[in-house]
């Protein structure tokens, strides 16, 4: 945290550019001047080109994502986007909420410890440093709870399991609907609580009759008697938790991947029980995001709204626009030309799939804003670039688990360095000088009005002075309540997504490029190829800059067999091209028994801050996003890609080998 802080390249005062876009020409402004010039700017695109033709942008999941999508409703734009949306958590949160009425979280604070933990596409020791999942999981495993693991590599909870399944990536909609199987053909289930509490019991059944271990195995690479065990075992013990990854969320099933996989626990009863899956206290009330502020035909103008209800419409629980169509409608002005973009704490180039075809994107824009710690290659893309505020410096909430809120914490600033301010503090006052109707308040007094709807008695500030707030733990509160559902009963069946013409019970879907769906393709790219697997020293692409991260992982590693390895003449530590049919990419390699012979996986996220701007800090050399695609099929209800069990092919990088890594040559269409 202190080298985050202190670092001495930290962006401590805004910048306008003043050469040709991506020259990194700045000169040091004020902020005055600053936020003049984005106020006057925006507001000239929106009496123009109306609220639409504006897009805020944001990266992961911290406390600044409301922030912007709040802003962006103040502003009258229904378009803000965070990549994590449709790819990250939020596929779980809204099947969740579709299926059962709330999202469930592993009961890690409660007096019963799990005595099963399956991890499915999870690794929580190199997973999410900025959460508490991994520090949650570390006091579980105290208790010694039997482990079931479902990854593509050996990973640290992997070789900490009795059973590993080694699925094929991109297949784990088939695994789960197996294992669905095995519980209903076996009469596993937790009759008491699916005979009373759940919907569509019986339809299940007989859609998943076909979807045996044996099926599963032609799919998935497991062996059906290990499929077989898992289910078993997961039936077997009580209390037993699922904790998930957003693995399951890389394909264009995603939503009917959740939806299978979030069975699991329900067939078995585990659910809002002590040491299993529960649902929260909500102790800091929701956020106001100020979506009512948008006119309603102004939001169906949102990018995807007509398509894609579970992450722009009707089944979303925050409504964000689609990815893919916003980089059209900066591209080709398709259904509109989109104009501006506002980006904070996000590092677009090297976070958003397709990275030639994003830069290509945000070339074509009339003005670009970006916020954040450090000059990144995508920063140096803007106009404007304003100086953001780390977590130290910031007043905050903090409601953990995400979503549940049992435990609400008060964060105060106890440093500020420069001219840094927060992403808030920023919003207010392009705010204030916007006249905007809403979003005028201090940070305080939204941070207060949170904690109001949450039920609380302190403000901010008396938050703060007390430290955290426990909300005591309620469990079964089903058998009172019911769930927030149409049926009142957990939905097997969803009514929800019937209705909004999407299929009410989870089904397979082989991803769109795989062996299985593009066998030609294959014999050109012969390996199957994963990525996004986390780095315990980073988050996606932060942290490159820092010594004590870099240190410890100086260089981008993929994983390859030694079987493959060996067949291209690869050794331990070489660099070696990795290409897809979007691109080419070099990562050292790391000869590996703990992936599948037929499965590549190399790291994401990697740029090196210690490079300058001629060569936009090489991040085109090693980002797996050159390699990924968003084009579609998309998930039909959330939009969804595929990122993963894509196909690539590799080869020895040689001494004489200069393949020059770079952008793409701008076309008429961008230029």
């Amino acid at each position: 945290t202190t080298q985050l802080v202190y670092r001495p390249d930290r962006l401590k005062y805004p910048q306008r550019r003043v050469g040709p876009r991506g020259s990194g020409e700045w000169e040091r402004i004020s902020w005055d001047e600053a936020l003049d010039e984005i106020s006057e700017k925006i507001l000239k695109i929106r009496e123009e080109s109306r609220p639409e033709s504006i897009a805020m942008g944001t990266g992961t999941g911290r406390h600044h994502i409301r922030w912007v999508s709040r802003f962006g409703h103040a502003l009258g734009t229904p378009n803000w986007c965070e990549p994590g949306f449709a790819q990250c958590f939020h596929p779980r949160v809204n099947t969740c909420i579709q299926t059962m009425g709330d999202f469930p979280v592993g009961d890690f604070t409660g007096d019963v410890d799990p005595e099963l933990i399956m991890y499915w596409g999870h690794n929580p020791p190199h997973s999410g440093p900025d959460g508490e999942t991994r520090f949650n999981v570390r006091e579980s495993l105290l208790s010694h709870p039997r482990i079931v693991t479902i990854d593509p590599r050996e990973t640290v909870c992997a070789r900490k399991s009795e059973i590993w399944l080694q699925l094929r990536p991109g297949t784990d909609d088939a695994l789960a609907l197996a294992m669905i199987n095995v519980l209903i053909e076996e009469d596993l289930v937790d009759h008491d609580f699916v005979d009373n509490y759940c919907h569509g019991f019986e339809e299940l059944a007989k859609h998943v009759h076909g979807m045996t271990p044996e099926w599963a195995e032609k799919i998935t690479w497991v062996p059906a008697d290990k499929t077989r065990a898992a289910a078993r075992l997961f039936a077997e013990i009580k209390p037993a938790m699922m904790e998930w990854g957003c693995a399951i969320e890389h394909t264009p099933n995603t939503i009917q991947t959740v939806r299978a996989i979030s069975l699991i626990p329900a067939l078995t009863g585990n659910i809002d029980v002590p040491g299993g899956w529960i649902f929260g206290m909500h102790g800091a009330g929701r956020f106001p995001s100020l979506i009512e502020n948008l006119d309603p035909e102004v939001e169906k103008k949102r990018l995807g709204y007509d398509k894609f209800k579970m992450l722009c419409g009707e089944g979303a629980d925050l409504p964000a626009c689609h990815i893919p169509s916003l980089i059209d409608a900066m591209l080709y002005g398709e259904p509109y030309r989109v104009r501006a973009f506002m980006i904070f704490g996000n590092n677009t180039l090297t976070t958003y799939a397709n990275t030639n075809l994003v830069y290509q994107a945000l070339m074509k824009l009339d003005y670009i804003v970006c916020a954040d710690l450090f000059m990144t290659p995508t920063a140096e893309l803007a106009d404007i670039v304003l100086p953001a505020a780390s977590w130290p410096e910031l007043n905050q909430i903090a409601a953990l688990p995400t979503i549940a809120g049992n435990v609400v914490m008060g964060q105060q600033e106890c440093v500020r360095i420069g001219e840094c301010k927060s992403d808030e503090e920023i919003f207010v006052e392009l705010a204030r000088r916007m006249d905007l109707p809403v979003c005028q308040e201090s940070v305080e007094e939204v941070l207060d009005e949170m904690l109001k709807n949450g039920g609380q008695k302190e403000d901010f500030r008396g938050l703060t002075e007390r430290g955290w707030i426990h909300m005591p733990q309620k469990y079964r509160k089903y058998e009172t309540e019911g769930f927030r559902t149409p049926t009142g009963k957990l939905e097997l069946y969803s009514t929800r997504l019937e209705a909004m013409g999407y299929a009410p019970l989870p089904y397979y879907e082989e991803p769109p490029e795989s062996p299985v769906s593009t066998p030609e393709v294959a014999k050109k790219f012969p390996y199957v190829l994963t990525t996004g697997g986390r780095i315990s020293v980073y988050f996606n692409s932060e942290h490159r800059q820092l010594p004590l991260c870099r240190n410890a992982h100086p260089e981008p590693l993929a994983e390859i067999h030694p079987e493959a390895a060996a067949k291209h003449g690869i050794e331990d530590g070489d660099w070696m091209w990795i290409e897809s049919r979007r691109g080419k990419i070099k990562q050292k390699a790391k000869i590996t028994d703990k992936i599948e012979p037929r499965v590549i996986h190399c790291e994401h996220g990697w740029w090196f801050p210690e490079r300058d701007n001629s060569t936009s800090y090489g991040v085109w050399e090693s980002n797996a996003n050159v390699l990924t695609d968003n084009r579609a099929p998309f998930d039909p209800a959330m939009g969804t890609y595929q990122l993963r069990g894509l196909l690539c092919r590799v080869s020895k990088v040689e001494a004489d080998d200069d393949q020059a890594l770079g952008p793409p040559e701008l076309t008429a269409a961008t230029a």
